[in-house]
């Protein structure tokens, strides 16, 4: 008599795939049981309450709050229009090079220090003279145009 071609390491390995295809048959079924089909439409509804939570329970009513299509607004806030005369600001130069021509404008009703171009200048400025400037939004902060020489009186 021959003997047996299979090995005791091929007996566990078929018995643990046969065990491996009847859990995932277990699983298959357990998902099949649990799963969502055959709900009703309201078992599936979810709603949003006035905290914009999720919840299972539908509004009630008596809470519910009438908004006015004018009260939306969509896109950024308008600004109102501000007098020319608000936008002049007052500074002394703290520092600018000509040979590089930049230099910094420190604002006297802030105390901030605004940055300047020479592009921006319509006379030539030094360190420590008094200017009336405008302040406009650049790359790297702010920054002073329309830069002018206060007129000594």
């Amino acid at each position: 008599m021959a003997r047996s071609q299979e090995t005791f390491g091929k007996k566990e390995q078929q018995k643990k795939k046969a065990q491996q295809r009847q859990e995932k048959a277990e699983r298959k079924e357990e998902r099949k049981a649990n799963s969502g089909k055959g709900k009703s439409l309201e078992d599936m509804m979810a709603y949003i309450d006035e905290n914009g939570n999720i919840t299972d329970t539908p509004p009630d009513p008596s809470k519910r709050k009438e908004i006015n299509v004018e009260d939306i607004q969509l896109g950024a806030t308008r600004h109102e229009p501000v007098a020319p005369e608000e936008l002049i600001r007052r500074g002394v130069v703290k520092f600018f090079n000509e040979s590089k021509g930049y230099g910094f404008i420190i604002d006297q009703q802030t105390q901030d220090s605004v940055f300047v171009h020479i592009n921006q200048l319509t006379e030539p400025i030094k360190e420590r003279d008094k200017v009336t400037f405008e302040v406009e939004r650049g790359q790297k902060g702010p920054s002073a145009v329309n830069v002018k020489k206060e007129v000594k009186a």
